[in-house]
Order: structure tokens, then sequence, then C-alpha cells
């Protein structure tokens, strides 16, 4: 494989007018997008120190002795940091500066101590959303409205570090692509979670849509565990039981990256979801699993009973019927 061929240095100051380039080479690929430096973005012309006024850090990333990318990064409040500026010049998108950029900010943000990491994109850069959401980041928060030159709304995108969070209906759609990935995995790798191998991408994606419409009309609830900043672990709800069952919900789909697993995210997953089980007022869990999967001791560890099997429930991807058993739990104290 043929080494990079850029360096990634700290910026500076004099490296203004060459990032002023930059950005623009990125930005008038997209209509509608005006720049006035002096208007709307002053702080370009010495953004080294601008950064380092603000607790943050500056880097820029050269090919040949000309700027070729750029990022930056903030503390927010608490322990959140903001990842800042991200640009890479349309010659060398594909080639994997992005990722080498993202990792130093990122990696440099939590060891001063970040333990969730959130930036802003324009609604109109498609390919830097791709970009954010194959990094594990999710849509977050509310579509911010900057009333610039350039008329600009922009999507809010976050990931904790380390830890488990409920999706709503945007973050869900966002994470589509990392959510099949998962789901292929564990399907090759022989999970009994409906689906036989080979799981193709389309089918998979498909599958997502169709949870993350069950979420915004309130049918399901999705938990997500992130491990060194990696979306690795899913999990979900189902709430849509019937009349006579308000008291109940399914758990399904507890899927843990094959790379992740045995780093406790699938009881951290369970865990999660049991306590959003009790947010919205479910007092009876079940779920079934196939017997002899590695989940089956996981539920038994956390409580869950047995209430039966059943053999022949499932084919295995050879074409042999196997046994699944089905669990139940009550929660000791509901909201």
């Amino acid at each position: 494989m043929t080494p990079p061929n850029w360096t990634i240095r700290p910026g500076r100051d004099s490296d203004g007018s060459a990032l002023i380039d930059l950005i623009w080479s990125c930005w008038s690929a997209y209509p509608g997008i005006r720049m006035d430096v002096d208007l709307e973005m002053p702080e370009l012309r010495a953004l080294a120190t601008y950064y380092a006024a603000n607790a943050g850090s500056l880097w820029v990333a050269e090919a040949a002795d000309s700027v070729c990318g750029m990022i930056a990064t903030r503390p927010l409040e608490g322990t959140t940091w903001e990842i800042c500026r991200v640009y890479v010049d349309p010659a060398l998108h594909g080639s994997g500066l992005g990722h080498a950029l993202l990792d130093q900010a990122e990696q440099h943000a939590i060891a001063a101590g970040a333990k969730r990491l959130a930036l802003w994109s324009d609604t109109r850069f498609d390919r830097a959303h791709h970009f954010y959401e194959k990094r594990s980041y999710i849509r977050h928060g509310a579509v911010r409205v900057l009333a610039d030159i350039s008329n600009s709304l922009e999507f809010g995108y976050a990931k904790p570090v380390n830890g488990v969070e409920a999706l709503d209906i945007a973050a869900v759609t966002s994470a589509v692509g990392r959510l099949g990935a998962i789901l292929i995995a564990c399907v090759d790798g022989g999970a009994s979670v409906s689906f036989l191998p080979p799981l193709s991408p389309q089918k998979a994606r498909a599958f997502w849509l169709r949870v993350a419409s069950d979420v915004g009309t309130g049918k399901r609830t999705v938990v997500a565990a992130w491990r060194n900043g990696v979306l690795s672990a899913v999990g979900m709800l189902d709430l849509a039981t019937p009349e006579n069952q308000p008291h109940r919900t399914e758990v399904q789909k507890i899927l843990v990256d094959p790379g992740a697993r045995r780093t406790g995210l699938g009881r951290q997953i369970l865990r999660a979801l049991e306590q959003e089980a009790a947010a919205h007022g479910r007092s009876l869990l079940t779920l079934d699993t196939r017997a002899g999967d590695a989940g089956e001791s996981l539920y038994r560890s956390e409580g869950w009973q047995e209430s039966g099997r059943i053999p022949g429930y499932a084919l295995a991807a050879d074409g042999t019927a196997q046994a699944t058993v089905f669990f139940w739990k009550h929660l000791a104290h509901p909201n």
C-alpha cells in the first residue's frame, strides 16, 4: 500500500490565506453558499490563536508544501468537546485524509478528558454527513439556524466516547449505515435474529429504516452503545403490544459487533432497555433467544426467568432447525 503523501502538523496563524482557499474549495461545490471572511469569519486570519484562546487546538495537513486539509477541536460545557472546521481538498476526497484528521482531533479531545464529542454540519453537505455517520456520529438535537449570508442551516451530530444512549427517529435514521453493518456482521456470525446469511446491505438498511419509522411513531425504543467512540451495540423494545397488555414490552435484537464482544456491551444494552421499559410504564418484559446462544447465559445472570422452549423454532444458516428459549422478567419498580 502506498503511504499517505501528506503530513499533519499544528496549525499556525500564517496558514490563514491557505485555509480560506481550502474552505472555499469545499464550499464552492454547493449552491447558495457565499464567503465574506471579514464580515463573518475574521478569526480565519489568525485561527491558531483563536483556538488557543478557547483552550482548543488546530491542525493542518500539507502535501507537497501545500495545505490540503484542516481540523480543530475545543472544549464546550462539562466534558463535551466540539470537532470544528473539518475540510479536505476535494482532490483528496476518499484518500483517508479526513479519517486521519478526525483521528487526530478525537484523540486529542479524549486525552484532554472528553467524554462526548459534538459537531455541526451544514444541511447541504451530504458527503460530510455520510463521513460523520461512518465514524459513529448520530444526528442530535434541533437544526441550528445561523442567519448568515448563506442562509445556513446546520445539523447537530454527537456521540459519547463510551456509553449507552436512547435514539430518536433522526438518530436512528442517521445511524442506519452503522447499524446495518452491525446487523450484517452478527447474522454472518450465526446470530439468530430473524435473518439468514448472506444479508445484503440493502435489506439491512430497509430493516433499520422501518425501525426508525416505528421509533418516530412511538412503537419502538432503540438504545445504542459506543465503545472507544465506535457505535458497537444496539437493542430495542417493541412497545406496540395489544391493548390488553399495556404493561408488557418485548426485548428484541440485542446485537453486539463481533469485534466488541466480551466487553460488557450486551449487558449495558440489556440494562438500558430495562430502564427504558420502566420509563414507559412497562413492568413485564419478554424475549426469546436461540438455545445455547451467549445471550441465554446473559439473561439468566440478569435475573430473567425461563418460561419454556420450543424445539425446531427457527432455522440456522445450514438449514437445521434449532430450539428457541423464551424468557420473562418483572421489573420491581416500574415508573
